[in-house]
């Protein structure tokens, strides 16, 4: 601990990202990467952007990135704001809409980044337990409070709350802001972006990383009304103007425009989960109905712990989180076909052996 850091940077506790260990070659599931590669279309785009013009600044409306999103869900461009990942924008909308003297609400088990900043912002909050079927009890996030937010579909559980009980939520929460975040959403999910122009209480994010192969890349983006948008560009405006490079815009841009690839391999993630969950659940293990590109599971015989060391040693890489409740389950990303049937020969052989 440097005697040069203040008070908050003593006292908070960072959001840990996935383990990328570099000792050897990993079946890596355990990030929620996509399994398949970006649009050649993405990748030409992004070449084409290597060139003189990197030594000016880029656009700082990101707008013709913005243009695409518009198209895409029908939208004004001034109901967009983009930033540098979904995780950004989501600290800005923190940073935005939430205040001190009023509590926000969210699940107890969700994405854990929502504590970190809560914490890092001095926010008051209240985390809402999820029943006994990891189901999030949306009546307890209708009562007063400054802010709700919740990922939809859920992470690490994935599991997905429809858009009816969704909207009632919204109309619940008329006097706060009542964040979506639909990192997962295209897996199955149907987005809350038709009700933006219905409600100004009511941000979207989405973001590149999953569904379009951009995980590298850092794109994420909100959607909502024009006065929540005008929020996020006040807050974005006074830390960083250029959220992204010109070789980042190139990309994302093309990557909202190939809706072919997009759809191909979505479907092919999609297919590969379901033969995934019935090959788990025949080797005993409790799946949890998922609509993102990962599942989370639990042997009825053998540790997640165990699973998740032996998995390791085995050259498989998955999730495992060390919290109550759920430090029996695996969270387990989907990837390939060959990727999968590997992990599946693996768990055999380790519950062969216990």
């Amino acid at each position: 601990m440097s005697k040069y850091w203040n008070d908050k940077v003593k006292e908070i506790e960072p959001y840990v990202p996935g383990e990328q260990p570099k000792d050897k070659q990993y079946i890596k599931l355990n990030t929620n990467e996509n399994p398949y590669p970006p649009s050649k279309k993405v990748m030409e785009a992004m070449k084409n952007a290597v060139n003189d013009d990197l030594k000016l600044y880029p656009d700082p409306t990101c707008s013709d990135f913005t243009l695409e999103i518009a198209k895409y869900y029908n939208l004004d461009s001034n109901e967009i704001f983009v930033g540098n990942g979904s995780d950004e924008v989501l600290a800005f909308a923190f940073m935005a809409f939430f205040s001190k003297d009023k509590k926000i609400l969210f699940p107890d088990i969700s994405y854990s980044f929502y504590i970190v900043y809560a914490q890092l912002l001095n926010l008051d909050y209240e985390l809402v337990k999820l029943d006994d079927n990891f189901n999030i009890p949306l009546e307890e996030l209708k009562k007063q409070n400054g802010g709700v937010i919740i990922p939809n579909p859920n992470a690490p559980t994935g599991k997905y709350v429809d858009i009816e009980s969704l909207r009632d939520l919204v109309e619940a929460n008329k006097d706060s802001v009542v964040i979506i975040d639909e990192a997962y959403i295209d897996f199955g999910g149907e987005s809350m972006v038709k009700f933006i122009k219905d409600y100004d209480n009511l941000l979207v994010i989405q973001t590149l990383s999953k569904s379009r192969s951009l995980a590298g890349l850092r794109v994420g983006f909100a959607l909502g009304h024009k006065d929540l948008i005008e929020g996020l560009n006040r807050i974005k405006n006074s830390i960083n103007s250029y959220t992204l490079d010109r070789v980042a815009l190139a990309g994302a841009t093309e990557a909202m425009k190939d809706n072919e690839h997009f759809e191909e391999i979505t479907k092919k993630i999609i297919d590969t989960r379901e033969t995934t969950m019935k090959s788990l659940e025949k080797l005993g293990f409790n799946v949890l109905e998922s609509k993102a590109n990962f599942v989370f599971a639990s042997h009825n015989k053998v540790s997640g712990k165990l699973l998740y060391e032996r998995l390791k040693d085995n050259g498989v890489l998955v999730r495992y989180f060390n919290k109550d409740r759920i430090d029996n389950f695996l969270r387990i990303t989907i990837g390939t076909d060959e990727e999968m049937d590997i992990l599946i020969e693996k768990l055999e052989l380790i519950l062969s052996q216990n």
